[in-house]
């Protein structure tokens, strides 16, 4: 299950608790994309216990986009890094 939090002052960050899958990436996409328009967008991903490797993709495809990719753990910045470079 994935909670979204949003909060915002001079831009907007999406807090994500629990886990990221396929299932929910639909519905993270739709709100980063109302919410893209005239804002910038932050996911705040502290609180995430799972993601799978659809989400990996997506988050390394959020930064590319310049969505800021708050606290994020070093297990995941480290499969997007290797997304992109794969050996």
């Amino acid at each position: 299950m994935l909670r979204i939090q949003r909060s915002g002052n001079g831009g907007v960050v999406l807090t994500l608790s629990g886990q990221l899958d396929e299932e929910n990436l639909a519905e993270l996409k739709t709100l980063i994309q109302s919410e893209a328009e005239g804002h910038r967008v932050a996911l705040d991903l502290k609180d995430l216990t799972l993601v799978d490797r659809e989400a990996v993709g997506f988050l390394g495809f959020c930064e590319a986009d310049s969505i800021e990719l708050k606290n994020c753990p070093a297990y995941i910045r480290e499969w997007i890094v290797r997304g992109r470079n794969p050996e």
